[in-house]
């Protein structure tokens, strides 16, 4: 896949560390780990990052385009260091205006920098102070807090910061014969010593925000050399911290700015016609009187499709078939539309390849927006990067899977509308359904535009990935698409007590809510073998299920039968009695070491209830599932269901018509937190990766 970041660590400046092996065996020949980063290096790797070095020249603007951190460490002139012997540990004027450039516009800073700063007669304390950061010239040492009983091997008390933890996950960690830092009171800090050292309680991990960049120092350089950075928790440690420095990147789809399709004047009078018609429909989407104006209208409608097909001729015959509805349509007077010979001929799952365009022009509603048969306009573009086809044919085979993005849409889709799926269509029959389309791009943009609203309200401090996920739309659309493709398998794999996609049973909705939660909950716990299998963004799929769940689900939308805000209500009432999701002091705090095990925990419950229930009844089997979910969110206070089986009817049709629209009202926490998002959640409606 892309990379989730490029990272440029510079070795031409006479650095004491490298990333080459072969550069640190001549080095340190005794002990090339005590002059490596190579380790350092693989970490990033692992966790998705381009890692390159620059061995030689000038930093300049060339050299720093497309770059997303830029790494500086501890350098040295050569009587007291063995380095690199490239350059001079000087950085000069031009480079440091290059840097400070490179930061304002966006990129990470991370200095590592070393104890008794000046002898080594680098710059790299003048380029920290640029920012605010000044180094004091030190060695730490603790005789209480320290690692492996060196006092001058001082462990860190971990801080929070500003919203951002670093240390999430990090048990413990240490700096090696460290300076100390001096900081401002906008500087986000993060490590400091203990009281018991010597400075007391003095920052020596400090960034600040410049620009719509970020700048890291770090005031020791041995914690990530290949000798130390297996110690204590300092691989995880450094990878959040390169991660921080990335996180207030930004980035959007183009949407439709690079389509052909939606830059053709033919689209833009469709989206006119379109927009024309629907006033002149009725809900099952007929049209009575106004048949002149109707005729006017699809006449232009089918003008345009035909002028648009040579721009997909992959579509061809789904688009001459979508013409002849249209006509057979208007010849029959505008009755009840029926778009079946079309949708049999539309197939996005027949070209499943990465940014291919499709156009659908359909009578239609849209699932949580426009409830009518209006007939809508839409350009998709399939979302299908190659390592996700990958994924696909070897370990989760979906055929009907299709991840696709807006290009452009008509006003029936400016709605919450995410999804595009055959049974929405005006037909006179149903037809086998060989594909769905889920907009990754909106999904995205929500749960983005959410979640950071809901942290910031409840004052939660998020981990490195967290914030890059917040804000990088590509990167959490990429993540969707790979959640969307997990989940949507697991409908049809299972213990499964009943027809998983529902379709034709009707039963209580939290039966619902159960499928939608058993999905999350395993793809969730498949992150650890997709982790493990060196898919990067299964840690990100983990912080999306997460967050969509907990935040936006509950607090989005109306609350009758609201199946999918139940799942979240769900894992927030399990993560919340297990206690790793507290709410104190009006904050919201998770312990992320614990976040796995304990959703695994409520996965196996959950399947452990489906297994069950293959020896149950129905209804005996919709009781047990509303004791599991009622023993962690409870009911409302009149619930028939509530009372047990004696309290219900006999007939099946009247125990679900006895289920209260809001059977499982929401807690105190999600009424509060319901009221803070409306704004965020309203603003969402209609949302895309390029307004997000």
């Amino acid at each position: 896949m892309r990379p989730v970041a490029r990272v440029l660590i510079d070795e031409s400046h006479r650095q004491a560390w490298t990333t080459r092996p072969e550069v640190a065996l001549r080095m340190a020949p005794a002990n090339p780990a005590d002059a490596s980063y190579a380790e350092a290096a693989q970490e990033l790797r692992t966790a998705g990052f381009l890692v390159e070095a620059w061995t030689d020249g000038a930093l300049d603007a060339a050299t720093l385009d497309g770059v997303d951190v830029l790494v500086l460490p501890h350098c040295s002139t050569d009587e007291w260091e063995s380095t690199t012997g490239v350059g001079s540990p000087v950085y000069t004027s031009a480079e440091i205006a290059a840097i400070d450039d490179f930061v304002t516009a966006g990129g990470g800073l991370v200095l590592l920098l070393e104890t008794e700063q000046p002898k080594y007669g680098n710059n790299l304390a003048a380029i920290a102070g640029r920012y605010g950061i000044d180094v004091i010239n030190c060695t730490v040492q603790d005789p209480v807090h320290r690692f492996n009983d060196v006092s001058t091997w001082a462990m860190m008390d971990a801080r929070q910061a500003r919203g951002s933890d670093v240390f999430a996950g990090v048990d413990a960690a240490c700096v090696y014969r460290a300076g100390a830092l001096a900081v401002p009171d906008t500087a986000y800090v993060f490590g400091r010593t203990f009281e018991t050292a010597m400075p007391p309680s003095a920052p020596v991990i400090a960034g600040v925000d410049v620009g719509l960049g970020r700048v890291l120092v770090v005031a020791d350089s041995d914690f990530v050399g290949d000798d130390s950075i297996g110690d204590l928790d300092h691989r995880r440690l450094w990878r959040h911290l390169v991660t921080w420095a990335v996180a207030r990147r930004a980035t959007s789809s183009d949407g439709g700015a690079s389509s052909p399709l939606v830059r053709h004047p033919a689209w833009t009078d469709l989206v006119g016609a379109v927009e024309m018609l629907r006033p002149l429909q009725d809900t099952d989407g007929s049209i009575v009187g106004s048949t002149v104006t109707a005729g006017a209208c699809v006449d232009q409608i089918m003008a345009n499709v035909e002028e648009l097909a040579p721009l997909v001729p992959h579509q061809q015959a789904y688009l001459r078939a979508c013409v002849a509805d249209f006509a057979a349509w208007r010849e029959g007077g505008f009755g009840v539309p029926d778009f079946l010979d079309s949708l049999r001929e539309f197939h996005p799952e027949q070209a499943r390849r990465d940014g291919v365009e499709h156009l659908a022009v359909f009578p239609m509603y849209t699932q949580n927006g426009n409830p009518n048969r209006n007939v809508e306009a839409v350009v998709v573009r399939t979302v299908w990067p190659e390592w996700i086809a990958e994924l696909e044919a070897s370990t989760y085979d979906n055929a009907a899977f299709v991840p696709i993005e807006f290009v452009g849409f008509t006003s029936g889709y400016d709605t919450h509308s995410a999804v595009l799926f055959p049974e929405t269509v005006a037909t006179r029959e149903t037809m086998a359904f060989t594909w769905g389309g889920i907009f990754c791009d909106r999904e995205a943009a929500r749960c983005r535009r959410v979640s950071s609203a809901a942290a910031d309200r409840l004052r939660l401090a998020l981990p490195p990935e967290a914030e890059l996920l917040l804000a990088d739309q590509d990167l959490a659309k990429e993540t969707f698409v790979l959640w969307d493709l997990v989940h949507d398998r697991t409908h049809s794999h299972g213990d499964l007590p009943f027809d998983p996609f529902m379709i034709k049973q009707r039963m209580p909705f939290w039966m619902y809510g159960l499928e939608e939660l058993r999905c999350d909950l395993s793809t969730f716990r498949e992150t650890r073998a997709l982790e493990e299998s060196g898919v990067v963004l299964a840690p990100y799929v983990r912080i999306a299920i997460l967050f969509d769940r907990l935040f936006r689900f509950p607090t989005t939308g109306e609350r009758v039968r609201n199946y999918d805000g139940l799942a979240g209500q769900i894992i927030f009432a399990w993560l919340h009695k297990a206690g790793v999701i507290r709410w104190t002091d009006n904050t919201l705090t998770i312990d992320w070491v614990r976040v796995q095990d304990s959703i695994d925990a409520l996965c196996e419950s959950v399947e452990t209830l489906y297994r069950e229930g293959i020896d149950r009844s129905r209804l005996g089997h919709w009781l047990a599932s509303y004791d599991f979910v009622s023993a962690l969110v409870p009911p409302h206070p009149r619930s028939v269901w509530a009372r047990g089986a004696d309290a219900l009817p006999d007939e099946t049709k009247q125990a679900i018509d006895a289920v209260l629209p809001d059977e499982f009202p929401l807690n105190v926490f999600y009424e509060s937190l319901r009221t803070a998002l409306a704004p965020a959640i309203d603003s969402a409606r209609g949302i895309t990766g390029v307004a997000a």
